[in-house]
């Protein structure tokens, strides 16, 4: 007999303890593998990009007169409505025009006394003319009388000269505007006493159009010269965009005006100005705003969204996924943002899928379930 005598309701019972033991292995090894996880994916686009600038610009009229008074006296009148449009030649104030009509009349009184002694000694040199011919008076009073003639013509023009000082110093009692533009607030009061020392009285500014004063960095004004070279108009063509400060785009284009002649040392910049049309008076000299400019289209350019990338040490870094749904980490150079797109110029290529948002969670060859990137709902 053999040594050892199998039992076939052992042997069932072991066999099946055996295969209880591997299904209950084979279902926590099942259990503990990880899910596929679902990611958004964006392909690389290429696309013609325009590459904008914006700089914060201030508003100030094309032109700003000071308005002050010329001559001294009490201010009278006063004969605009602060804040509205004045036409050039309106008359703002008025100043106590009393003394310089007195001047004017003592002025023409002189020119008067002068015009007589002229007509005086014209008659003496015609009566002695003929007399001095005939031997009649002397030569030399025909020459006094030549002399004295001269005399009272060259009274006549100092007394003319007088009168019409007087009469200019009079015309400055009303002081006019020498511009069209918005009439500001009046810095003095009817009754004071003013003069070209006292100050501005109000300012005039023409706005329509209207500047708007940016600062252009060295590296902007460099590549906006490279595409302009020898023209004053760096930014030929270009159409500028103003956005005031409640968020909103005013609705006219500009146009590049004038560059200074020089960079300012304690900004290193060099202060640019576009003009704006602004024919409802809408935009202030004062007022602030984002200028922005078209200065360029780059051709062909490769654009992923802003999201899709992430910042480590400098440097920018985005997820792809390859054909066999594994992902891989890429470094990437990046170029110009516009809106909520970027453009890469190096480490992306055209048709590429890229994880469209969350990078920073995505571990180095993983297998991912890759769906369409859904803006909206990846927004929630």
């Amino acid at each position: 007999m053999h040594p050892f005598k199998w039992n076939r309701a052992g042997v069932s019972a072991c066999l099946g303890a055996l295969g209880l033991a591997a299904l209950a292995g084979c279902e926590k090894q099942q259990a503990s593998a990880p899910p596929v996880a679902d990611v958004q994916v964006v392909p690389v686009e290429q696309r013609d990009v325009p590459v904008v600038r914006e700089w914060v610009g201030s508003l100030d009229g094309a032109v700003n007169a000071q308005i002050r008074a010329q001559v001294a006296g009490y201010l009278v009148k006063q004969d605009y409505r602060e804040g509205t449009r004045v036409r050039k030649g309106d008359v703002l104030f008025e100043i106590d025009p009393r003394p310089f009509e007195a001047s004017l009349a003592q002025a023409e009184g002189l020119l008067g006394q002068a015009r007589a002694q002229l007509g005086k000694a014209e008659q003496d040199v015609a009566r002695y003319t003929p007399l001095a011919r005939d031997k009649a008076v002397s030569q030399e009073e025909l020459d006094d009388a030549v002399q004295a003639r001269l005399s009272a013509a060259a009274q006549v023009a100092s007394a003319q000269a007088g009168v019409d000082q007087a009469r200019l110093l009079l015309s400055f009692t009303r002081i006019t505007s020498p511009i069209d533009g918005i009439a500001g607030l009046i810095r003095a009061q009817i009754g004071d006493l003013v003069g070209p020392s006292t100050g501005v009285l109000t300012t005039v500014s023409d706005v329509d159009p209207i500047k708007a004063y940016f600062p252009v960095g060295e590296q902007d004004y460099l590549e906006m010269r490279a595409r302009n070279p020898g023209s004053p108009d760096i930014a030929v063509g270009a159409d500028f965009e103003l956005v005031l400060s409640d968020g909103t785009t005013y609705p006219a284009k500009g146009r590049f005006y004038a560059i200074d002649s020089q960079v300012e040392g304690n900004t290193g910049a060099l202060r640019a100005v576009a003009t704006f049309p602004n024919p409802t008076g809408l935009l202030r000299p004062g007022q602030y705003g984002r200028v922005r400019a078209v200065l360029r289209v780059e051709k062909g350019a490769l654009v992923v969204p802003l999201r899709s990338l992430s910042e480590l040490q400098g440097s920018y870094q985005a997820a792809t996924v390859d054909a066999t749904n594994h992902t891989h980490i890429v470094t990437v150079k990046t170029g110009a943002v516009i809106g909520s797109r970027i453009v890469v110029e190096s480490g992306l290529h055209l048709g590429d899928r890229v994880v469209a948002d969350g990078v920073q969670k995505i571990r180095p060859d993983t297998v991912v379930n890759p769906v369409p990137y859904q803006p909206e709902s990846s927004a929630k």
